[in-house]
C-alpha cells in the first residue's frame, strides 16, 4: 500500500486514555495500552493528568515503534474540553474536568451570553458540557487568566500541538455542543466575541488535515522518523461515525456506545429538534451538520451493574418480559430525553443478577430508541462499541426502533475511524446484521410499548 500504513491513535475517552496502533490494510489494533483517565483535584479545579497522559503517550509510542512501527499519529478525544495556552505554548490553567459543578455557579450570567439553539444547535447543557459555559466560569474564577490566555485549542488538537508545536480546532470538537459554533455556515458563533476570544480561538480545521510532522526532541524521546505526520484529530463519536459514512448510502444511523451512547441520524427525516432532550447538531469528520441525541449510557450500565458480573441469559430476557420487570428513566438524570427525572423500578427492582441484566439492557436500548425517533433517523441502526455485544440491548433496540439493526464488526470503532483520516487501503468489513428470535419479537414489541406509556404517563 502507499501512505503510512501503521497509525498509531491517541484516544483520550472520558473513562480512559488509550494507545491504539492500527493497521490500515487489515482495519484492526495490533496493539493497545491503556491507563486510567484520573481527575486530579484543585486547586485552582478538578484537571485532567495532561503530564501524566503525555509521559503514558510517549513511552508507548517508544514501545510501539520498537516492536511494529509507528508511520503516523492520529488523535481522537472525548468532547467538552479544550486546552488554555500561554504565549509560551504552556497551559495557562489546568484543563477543566467538564463534570465539576463549577459552571453551574454563574449558569444565569452565561445564560444571558449564549446564542440561542437556532444558531448553535447546541442544547443548554448541564455543569461544563457547553464548551463556552467553561470558559467563562474559568474567567470569572481566575480574572487574570482571559490575559495570560495566547489560544484557545479543542482536546484533540492539545495532544496535537504537543507533538507538532502547531494550534488548531477541528471542527467536529468545535461542533460537539460548545456554543461556540455555528453548524450552518461553518464559522465561530457569537459567543467566541462576547467571550473576548476574537482571534484566539486557533483556527478551525477537518479532523484529515494533516497539522504537520513531529518535533525533534518529540523523535529523539521515541525513536520515530522525524518526518512521521500527525493528522488534526477528530471528537471521538464522530471517529466512530467515520467508517460508515465511508460505507454506508444514506439513510442510517449509527450508535456510538461508551460512556455516552450518541445516536447520529445521516439523511434522515427533517424533524425540528429539541434541545430540551438533548439533542443537538454534531458536525462530521466531512464538515457537515449531523442531527444527534445522547444520554450517559455507560455510565447508567455500570451504576446498576454497581460492580456486579451481570450477564443475562435468554431465559433472563423471557422472564423479564412475562413479568413486565422495567427501569424507567433517568438512571442519570443531568443528561439524556428524560433529563431532570429519578429513575424508578416498576413493579418492583428486580434481584436476580441474569434478570437485572436483561432489564437494564432493555432500558439503554429503549433510551437510545427514543433518541432516535426525536432527530428523524431511518435508514438500518449500527450500533458500535461495547453494547454491540448486549443481544438484550439488540433484541430491544430492533423492536423499539422498527428499524433494522446491524452491529459493527469492529468493537474499536472509535479508533479505526481516527485511523481511516489517514485514508483505507481496502474496502471496511462493514456489518452484520441483528436477528431476534422469532419467539420473542412480539414480547419485545408489547415491552417496548408499556414502557413508553409508563414513561409518557
Amino acid at each position: 500500500m502507499t501512505g503510512p500504513r501503521h497509525i498509531a491513535v491517541i484516544d483520550i475517552g472520558k473513562t480512559n486514555a488509550k494507545l491504539a496502533l492500527v493497521d490500515l490494510a487489515t482495519l484492526t489494533e495490533i496493539a493497545v495500552v491503556t491507563r486510567p483517565n484520573t481527575v486530579l483535584p484543585g486547586p485552582p479545579w478538578p484537571h485532567f493528568d495532561t503530564e501524566g497522559h503525555w509521559r503514558f503517550l510517549l513511552d508507548a509510542l517508544a514501545a510501539f515503534h520498537r516492536a511494529h512501527r509507528v508511520d503516523a499519529i492520529s488523535i481522537t478525544t472525548h468532547g467538552a474540553c479544550a486546552a488554555l495556552l500561554a504565549a509560551d505554548s504552556s497551559l495557562a490553567a489546568p484543563v477543566l474536568d467538564y463534570e465539576h459543578d463549577g459552571p453551574d455557579l454563574v449558569a444565569n450570567a452565561y445564560d444571558a451570553l449564549r446564542p440561542g439553539f437556532a444558531e448553535t444547535g447546541s442544547p443548554r447543557l448541564a455543569h461544563g458540557l457547553n464548551l463556552g459555559a467553561q470558559l467563562h466560569w474559568q474567567f470569572l474564577t481566575d480574572p487574570g487568566l482571559p490575559d495570560r490566555v495566547a489560544q484557545v485549542v479543542t482536546w484533540p488538537q492539545y495532544w496535537a500541538h504537543r507533538l507538532t508545536g502547531r494550534v488548531a480546532s477541528d471542527v467536529t470538537s468545535l461542533g460537539c455542543h460548545t456554543d461556540l459554533w455555528n453548524p450552518a455556515v461553518g464559522a465561530f458563533s457569537s459567543l467566541v466575541a462576547r467571550l473576548g476570544l476574537e482571534g484566539r480561538m486557533a483556527p478551525p480545521m477537518r479532523s484529515d488535515t494533516v497539522l504537520g510532522m513531529i518535533l525533534p526532541e518529540v523523535a529523539a524521546e521515541t525513536g520515530l522518523d522525524p518526518a512521521t505526520p500527525v493528522v488534526c484529530g477528530i471528537h471521538d463519536s464522530n471517529a466512530s461515525l467515520l467508517p460508515h459514512l465511508m460505507a454506508q448510502k444514506a439513510p442510517f444511523a449509527v450508535v456510538s456506545t461508551g460512556t455516552w451512547v450518541v445516536t447520529m441520524a445521516v439523511g434522515g427525516k427533517a424533524t425540528p429538534l429539541d434541545p430540551a432532550r438533548d439533542t443537538l447538531i454534531n458536525v462530521n469528520a466531512l464538515g457537515d451538520p449531523v442531527p444527534s441525541a445522547r444520554f450517559m449510557g455507560g455510565r447508567e450500565y455500570e451504576v446498576i451493574r454497581a460492580g456486579r458480573d451481570l450477564v443475562g441469559s435468554p431465559a433472563d430476557m423471557a422472564a423479564v418480559l412475562a413479568e413486565g420487570v422495567m427501569l424507567l428513566p433517568a438512571v442519570e438524570p443531568s443528561s439524556g430525553p428524560f433529563a431532570g427525572r429519578a429513575m424508578g423500578w416498576r413493579p418492583e427492582e428486580t434481584r436476580g443478577d441474569g434478570r437485572r441484566d436483561a432489564a437494564l439492557g432493555f432500558y439503554l436500548a429503549l433510551m437510545t430508541a427514543e433518541c432516535l425517533a426525536i432527530t428523524g433517523a431511518a435508514g438500518p441502526v449500527i450500533v458500535e462499541g461495547p453494547f454491540a455485544a448486549n443481544e438484550a440491548y439488540l433484541w430491544m433496540l430492533t423492536a423499539a426502533s422498527g428499524q433494522p439493526v446491524r452491529r459493527a464488526r469492529s468493537r474499536t470503532g472509535t479508533s479505526i475511524g481516527a485511523a481511516l483520516l489517514f485514508g483505507a487501503a481496502r474496502a471496511l468489513d462493514g456489518t452484520e446484521p441483528v436477528e431476534v428470535p422469532v419467539d420473542l419479537a412480539a414480547s419485545l414489541a408489547d415491552y417496548a410499548a408499556q414502557w413508553r406509556a409508563l414513561v409518557a404517563g
